[in-house]
């Protein structure tokens, strides 16, 4: 059986203060083997260190937000996998929409940066979604099934059934509209199908798979009961302690 994974991805936000009450907060209310989910945090890259600290000895695990391909370098302002290693991550997002329309990254980019997580030993949460003139153009499936070519290629079906893929419809990221829990499990099955048919059956049926995009306590039971889906990546709601263990509770 899939275990289901609950990630919560920071982004720009938390102070070195406001992380520690936000983990205090998830650790106070997540008592030792009662959740059978597995719970991640990804703060940004100043919050890691303290983060680590914070959730040594629990069932908490650690991402981080991003990272470059190289593990060492003159690559002002990148930060390697080496070093998220170092500071205690096991798992790293790469590919996120906001990545992909702020920064520019290519699905080439972020192939590299996930054979890199691999050679590193840290688990990706490869990131791939539609924008709203997408799906209403019904190009949903297709433009989500070159992300996954592009972003997969060249890894092996060991690799790929170890690694999470979000579903994170563009159009649905922190604009309080969310996917029903019919179109997300419906897309989500659809990513399965295709890394059926560009690995195999087997290595489709233990990859994880999650969906992202305005995931709440009030909707996250519907969302996490469709076949398909292993989970969520949370924005939002997981800056808030109790927000986010209505999610995982759910």
């Amino acid at each position: 059986m899939r275990k289901q994974i609950i990630a919560g991805n920071w982004k720009m936000h938390t102070d070195l203060a406001e992380a520690t009450i936000l983990v205090e907060g998830i650790k106070a209310a997540l008592t030792e083997g009662e959740v059978s989910r597995e719970v991640v945090v990804c703060p940004p890259f100043t919050g890691l260190s303290t983060v680590a600290d914070l959730i040594e000895d629990t069932e908490v695990r650690l991402g981080a937000q991003n990272m470059y391909f190289e593990p060492k370098g003159a690559f002002t302002g990148e930060v390697s996998p080496l070093m998220l290693t170092d500071v205690g991550c096991h798992y790293v997002i790469l590919g996120h929409s906001e990545r992909r329309e702020y920064f520019g990254e290519t699905d080439a980019l972020i192939n590299q940066k996930i054979k890199a997580a691999f050679q590193y030993d840290l688990i990706p949460i490869l990131c791939v979604g539609e924008s709203l003139a997408q799906r209403e153009a019904n190009e949903t499936q297709t433009f989500i099934n070159s992300q996954l070519t592009a972003g997969l290629a060249d890894l092996t079906a060991e690799q790929v059934s170890q690694m999470v893929i979000a579903y994170e419809p563009i159009w649905a990221i922190g604009t309080g509209k969310t996917a029903t829990a019919e179109q997300a499990g419906e897309v989500c099955t659809a990513i399965r199908a295709k890394v059926a048919e560009l690995f195999d059956k087997e290595t489709a049926e233990v990859l994880r798979i999650q969906y992202g995009g305005s995931v709440k306590g009030s909707n996250a039971q519907e969302i996490l009961s469709q076949l398909d889906i292993d989970g969520a990546l949370v924005g939002g709601a997981s800056l808030k302690a109790d927000d986010f263990m209505a999610i995982i509770k759910a």
